[in-house]
C-alpha cells in the first residue's frame, strides 16, 4: 500500500510517499481500507518531536489517527462490522497511522459511518467530534441551560463544540477571528467574540463552562468568566489546580480516549441533522498535499476541519 511516512523528527519536508506492507489485523480487529483521513495538531506536533517525551514512537512512523472509509476484511471475533461496510474511526495512538491507504483499527473504536456524508465529511468527525463530547459530558456534564465559552470557535475541536453545546440545551459564546464570523454564528452561537476587538473576559460573566483550546494568558482569563462550581477544560495544557480550587472551579486537562459508542452517537446526531461535519479545506493525498495542509494546520487559522481525499 502507498503510505506518506517520517523518517526523522522535523519539518513538514520528513514527510514522504513511500510503498510499504499493509498491516495485519489481530482477532479483534478491523482492516479498513481508506477514502479519506484528516489533519489535527497532535500530527505535526508529533511530527516535529514535541511529544516524544510522552509518545516516542520507532521510526518509521505514520502520522494521522482520523479515518473513513470501507471495510475490507474484519479479525475472527469481529461481531458488529462486515466487508464493505463504511465505517469511521479515531484510531488507537500507534506509530501506523492513517496517512495510509489501509489501517488496521479494534472493532471497539469503530462506528458506522452516517449515510448522509462524504468520506471527507466523515474523515472529520472522530478526533475533534470525540474530544468536544468527552470535553462537554464526560467533563463538564453539560446540561440543559448551561453557559457555554468556546475558544476559538471556528476551529476543528471548536466548531464541533459549539453544535453539541446547541445540541445539549446550552447558551454558547465563541471566540474567534473577524473574518469568521459569520461562518461560527452559522453553527448555532448566541454570541460571538472578535477576540481582535473585544476582550472575552471583560464582556461575559456567570458561565458554567469554559472549553479552552488554546491556553496561555487565555486560559488565564477564563477563570475570570467562570461561577463558583463552573468547570474549566482545557485541551492544550493542565490548568492551574490551585487557584482552581480557591474559585471553587473544576479544572483540568483532557486528553482524549477514542470510543466507538460515542462515535456512534455523534453519528446519529449527524444523520438527523442535529450536527454537520465541518471540513473548510481539503487536500491530495501526495507528499505535497500533506506538507501544504501540516503547513495550513501550523498557522492556527484553519477554518474547521482539513480533509485528505485518499480515494
Amino acid at each position: 500500500m502507498k503510505a506518506i511516512v517520517i523518517d526523522n523528527y522535523g519539518d513538514k519536508e520528513q514527510l514522504k510517499m513511500r510503498e510499504i506492507d499493509k498491516p495485519e489485523i489481530t482477532e479483534d480487529q478491523v482492516l479498513v481500507e481508506l477514502h479519506a483521513t484528516s489533519i489535527n495538531p497532535i500530527d505535526w506536533k508529533l511530527r516535529q518531536g514535541y511529544l516524544k517525551e510522552n509518545i516516542d514512537f520507532d521510526f518509521p512512523i505514520i502520522l494521522g489517527w482520523d479515518l473513513a472509509g470501507v471495510v475490507a476484511e474484519t479479525g475472527k471475533n469481529v461481531t458488529k462490522f462486515k466487508k464493505g461496510d463504511n465505517v469511521f474511526a479515531r484510531p488507537d495512538l500507534t506509530r501506523l497511522g492513517t496517512y495510509a491507504e489501509y489501517a488496521a483499527v479494534d472493532e471497539r473504536l469503530l462506528a458506522h459511518m452516517p449515510e448522509n456524508i462524504t468520506y471527507e465529511e466523515a474523515a472529520s468527525v472522530p478526533l475533534a467530534g470525540l474530544t468536544a463530547w468527552q470535553c462537554l459530558v464526560d467533563f463538564s456534564e453539560i446540561k440543559d441551560g448551561d453557559k457555554v465559552l468556546i475558544h476559538a470557535g471556528s476551529g476543528g475541536v471548536g466548531s464541533y463544540a459549539i453544535q453539541l453545546a446547541k445540541h445539549f440545551g446550552a447558551y454558547v459564546a465563541a471566540t474567534a477571528s473577524g473574518k469568521n464570523q459569520d461562518w461560527v454564528t452559522e453553527l448555532g452561537v448566541d454570541r460571538f467574540i472578535n477576540y481582535q476587538e473585544e476582550d472575552f473576559s471583560e464582556v461575559l460573566e456567570d458561565f458554567d463552562i469554559v472549553v479552552d483550546t488554546i491556553g496561555g494568558e487565555v486560559q488565564e482569563k477564563s477563570y475570570e468568566v467562570l461561577k463558583e462550581g463552573g468547570k474549566l477544560v482545557s485541551i492544550v495544557q493542565p490548568p492551574e489546580e490551585e487557584k482552581a480550587k480557591e474559585l471553587g472551579i473544576k479544572a483540568g486537562f483532557h486528553w482524549l480516549e477514542p470510543e466507538g459508542e460515542q462515535l456512534a452517537k455523534i453519528a446519529d446526531l449527524i444523520k438527523n441533522g442535529k450536527v454537520r461535519a465541518v471540513v473548510g479545506h481539503q487536500f491530495d493525498f501526495s507528499e505535497e498535499g500533506l506538507k501544504e495542509a501540516h503547513e495550513l494546520s501550523e498557522t492556527h487559522h484553519a477554518q474547521g476541519k482539513i480533509a485528505i481525499s485518499i480515494k
